[in-house]
């Protein structure tokens, strides 16, 4: 039992001389991927991700993308009561069952969910 306190703990974000940081755990947020007749359609939640901490890339049959949550809200006097929202780097990696590369990507990010509209002329089997 006292193992599983020590991960808890780990997990839990430190406080130092000027409020909260990051965990250090990449987090993996959910996705939904839609085939379309021109490609694909994928929508990643990114509750609380500022658009310009995001990194979308394409390459052979995998998109990836990556970038970081951000815990803004607190001050250097703050002292947590409870903490659920993992604040820390996240990447979600999608793998296509054919070549992604290239396609031309149409990108709308709204409410906290990325949405990525793959347009490829390429046909999966």
């Amino acid at each position: 039992m006292a193992r599983s306190i020590e991960h808890y703990l780990r997990m839990m974000p430190k406080a130092s001389g000027r409020g909260l940081r990051c965990t250090e755990r990449l987090w993996y947020p959910s996705a939904d991927v839609y085939r379309t007749r021109g490609g694909w359609i994928v929508k990643v939640e990114l509750a609380g991700v500022s658009a310009d901490q995001l990194e979308v890339v394409l390459e052979g049959d995998t998109l990836r993308i990556a970038g970081s949550r951000l815990d803004e809200t607190h001050t250097e006097s703050v002292f947590y009561h409870q903490l659920e929202i993992t604040y820390s780097r996240f990447e979600k990696t999608i793998r296509f069952p054919c070549p992604v590369e290239g396609a031309r990507i149409e990108s709308r990010y709204k409410d906290g969910l990325l949405i990525l509209h793959l347009l490829s002329p390429e046909e999966c089997e």
